[in-house]
């Protein structure tokens, strides 16, 4: 492990598990904890500094896996509290961090919690835990208020005694009611428990949903006019009462050795807003999803990249860098659409124009480039150091997110990010599941990815992969890479260029026409051919001064 006496977290590189398409070790068709413990020699060699695992708790998996049911036990699907605790050791002994998933905006309706308090009745202290009311109208047959479920449709559902409980998501999620003392002190308990087995730190999902207005008002006009996700002023989104919460997680945090962490998941309106859930004393780390949702263009991305580094670091906090994870389109698909513009938390992203899958792959190569050169960590989703695209053609017959039903098949959800990464081989399952495997991987792979995993790449000195490595290498050997700042560089418009100190410039070239690099600069990796000093659009480079 990191002996360096900043603390690792504020530019670490970490890798992000989905734990059930990443690995097959026992051959059922998902991913598994005996799938991750064997490619940690892998997560090794690639050069991550850590790993977040998405959740692994009990659960009925109506959400794969975000409907908890006991956090204090492993899924069978993946395996067993013997084998997460012996998945920490290893993970120690090959020098990575682990990070998983906690879920506290909600629980699974499987939950003793829940079974308890839909058995109790209407007025029972059980019910105090969630959030249950009765109905408006005469007979209560209508909602309580009008706020919408994030999966589609109402966000209550009536139970046959009368009352309604509220999901922010599916039914089978019912939120919790963090304003209630055994709320608080259970998840102090549930991240003591993880703690005291050597997890390193927690991704708290939802982390800006914990708290809701206690009158539970209608969504004002503002809400209804942007749409559900809009945050500022809402009745339940990114309220300020929820850092008292987070304020005593970072106690918790420090009553353990070795700097044990958090970071948010945290949609917020502004970067000063983000700010507010990493000052001091309160979460160590967000993710930064206005970099994530930037459109390819020079102009957005240095926006976002200056507001993010001003506001994190008034606060003193580092900035982190994520292109994509287990909810959003992946971006070497997001950026293959000429015609992309930027997304916004109010306008989930959809397709706009034809695919060009090779642009996509340039930019994402640049786009590497560039997050893994700016100050503070960063996080990268499985499968995206092989180049992977969104897999956009799944049939409907396959489709598992919840998204799809509670959508009335109107939004295809996030299953086309969740598809099994490939390993090796030209046939499905591509080394995702052992020889022999009883079952087809939970999602079908496409055949386009043949030839495209681990195995293929590795060695390949113009794989994406191998890309993803020499920069990782780098970044961990350059004195100037990691946290810190950066100073904004002379450049024609449409490219971005800075420098870090001592002695690195990042050039990123975003617009039409091929840029000449800076004079009395070296080369030390660049995102594709550089010829007589010349970076073509959609390319990027590492440069030693």
């Amino acid at each position: 492990m990191s002996t360096s006496p900043a603390p690792w977290w504020r530019d670490a590189v970490i890798y992000q598990v989905y734990i059930r398409s990443f690995a097959d070790g026992n051959g059922d068709g998902v991913g598994d904890i005996a799938g991750l413990r064997s490619r940690l020699p892998y997560l090794k060699w690639l050069g991550v500094d850590a790993v977040w695992i998405n959740p692994w708790y009990r659960s009925p998996m109506a959400d794969h896996g975000y409907d908890v049911a006991d956090y204090r036990e492993i899924d069978p699907l993946f395996g067993t509290l013997e084998e997460a605790e012996r998945l920490i050791e290893e993970a120690h002994e090959h020098g990575i961090r682990v990070i998983p998933d906690i879920v506290p905006n909600h629980t699974s309706d499987q939950h003793a919690w829940f079974r308890a308090a839909v058995a109790a009745g209407p007025g029972s202290p059980e019910r105090e835990r969630y959030v249950f009311r009765p109905g408006r109208g005469p007979d209560g047959a209508e909602p309580p208020n009008d706020w919408v479920s994030c999966f589609g449709g109402p966000a209550w559902t009536r139970l046959p005694d009368g009352e309604w409980y509220l999901h922010l998501f599916a039914p089978e999620q019912p939120d919790l009611n963090w304003q209630h003392p055994e709320v608080r002190a259970e998840f102090e308990s549930i991240l003591r428990f993880w703690f005291g087995r050597g997890v390193d730190g927690f991704r708290i999902d939802v982390a800006h949903g914990l708290i809701k207005h206690p009158e539970l008002p209608d969504l004002p006009p503002a809400v209804q006019e942007r749409g559900p996700r809009q945050h500022l002023d809402h009745p339940h989104w990114d309220r300020d009462e929820v850092h008292d919460i987070y304020r005593s997680w970072r106690r918790v945090a420090d009553e353990f050795p070795g700097d044990r962490s958090f970071v948010a998941e945290a949609w917020a309106d502004t970067p000063e807003r983000l700010a507010a859930y990493v000052r001091a004393e309160g979460l160590h780390t967000a993710f930064n999803f206005d970099f994530l949702m930037s459109s390819w263009d020079a102009k957005d991305l240095r926006a976002v990249i200056d507001d993010s580094l001003a506001m994190l670091g008034a606060v003193g906090a580092p900035a982190t860098w994520v292109l994509s994870n287990h909810d959003v389109v992946r971006h070497p698909s997001r950026y293959g659409r000429k015609a992309a513009r930027r997304w916004t938390v109010n306008e989930p992203y959809r397709p706009e124009g034809p695919l060009d899958l090779e642009l996509g792959t340039l930019r994402a190569r640049a786009a590497a480039l560039l997050m893994l050169a700016l100050p503070g960590g960063a996080y990268v989703y499985q499968g995206e150091e092989l180049g992977l695209p969104e897999v956009e053609d799944l049939p409907e017959s396959v489709l598992q997110d919840p998204v799809w039903e509670r959508s009335g098949h109107t939004e295809r959800g996030r299953d086309g990010c969740r598809v099994p990464i490939p390993w090796s081989g030209s046939n499905p399952p591509y080394g995702f599941s052992p020889d022999g495997a009883r079952a087809e991987p939970w999602l079908p792979q496409p055949a386009a990815w043949a030839g495209r995993g681990v195995a293929e790449q590795r060695g390949d000195e113009h794989s994406m992969l191998e890309l993803y490595r020499a920069a990782l290498r780098l970044r961990r050997e350059h004195p100037a890479l990691g946290d810190g700042d950066l100073t904004w560089l002379d450049a024609p418009a449409g490219v971005l260029l800075f420098g870090r100190e001592p002695g690195f410039v990042c050039a990123v070239n975003l617009s039409s026409e091929g840029y000449r690099l800076p004079a009395h600069t070296s080369l030390l990796l660049a995102s594709g051919p550089v010829e007589d000093g010349v970076l073509a659009p959609d390319h990027a480079a590492w440069l030693a001064v």
